[in-house]
């Protein structure tokens, strides 16, 4: 299928208010992981895999250890993830993920968003039925057929494992995310990973043009401005 989904725009980091919002994103979702489980890194996998991937984006250790020792005491803060669906221009259809401590005021933020360019939420379902839940490892390596083989041997299904100039990108049920880690770092145990994702993927991308595809880029950056929204899925091809 190609690479699986795009991580978010690289363009998110050109500026400071775009990297705040990072810093405060990647808070929330340690905060979450911590409530959900343990604030202890390692006995909480989730939790593990997101501060790794909090310490590639260059978020400071001191925003990661206060998002932990929040978790631990009585905050005020009760963040609670909520998936949006809705439909775009043309075929288009996007899946939004919110962090959030008020759920009446992202709902209208998010829906604002969608009826500035006359388009809709969806019921719960409504999208997601045409996507998969999967997870991307990303590593560079030329042990492709090494790898193939141990994933196989650990009776892992393989959705795809595919080598993009020179990086391997395994894609996986998002259940298998740590059991294919597990399979990475015991036949390379030195390599690091450069891509470490679990998101929704939709079985088939499309491509907009003209006055579609300004529209759609339009509602992506309204929704992407939203403080909440820490992801977006969509089967739109990004550029």
């Amino acid at each position: 299928m190609g690479r699986a989904f795009e991580v978010r725009k690289a363009s998110i980091q050109k500026n400071g208010a775009a990297r705040g919002k990072i810093y405060t994103t990647f808070a929330k979702e340690i905060y979450l992981a911590c409530k959900k489980g343990s604030p202890d890194i390692d006995a909480n996998v989730e939790l593990k895999r997101i501060v790794n991937k909090a310490k590639k984006q260059q978020v400071p250790n001191d925003i990661i250890d206060r998002a932990i020792a929040k978790a631990k005491g009585a905050g005020q803060e009760d963040y609670k993830e909520v998936i949006y669906e809705g439909f775009g221009p043309g075929a288009s259809t996007l899946i939004i993920k919110t962090l959030t401590d008020n759920v009446n005021r992202t709902v209208g933020e998010v829906r604002a968003a969608f009826n500035k360019v006359h388009k809709s939420l969806g019921v719960t379902n409504s999208v997601t039925y045409n996507y998969e839940h999967l997870s991307v490892v990303g590593i560079k390596s030329d042990k492709e057929s090494e790898l193939f083989e141990a994933l196989l041997d650990a009776g892992i299904e393989i959705h795809d494992l595919e080598n993009e100039d020179g990086m391997l990108v395994v894609t996986a049920d998002a259940k298998d995310a740590s059991r294919v880690k597990d399979v990475i770092e015991k036949l390379l145990p030195e390599v690091e990973l450069e891509l470490d994702e679990i998101g929704m993927v939709p079985k088939e991308k499309i491509t907009l043009e003209g006055e579609e595809l300004e529209i759609f880029n339009k509602l992506y950056k309204m929704l992407d401005d939203i403080d909440d929204v820490s992801e977006i899925y969509t089967n739109v091809t990004m550029e």
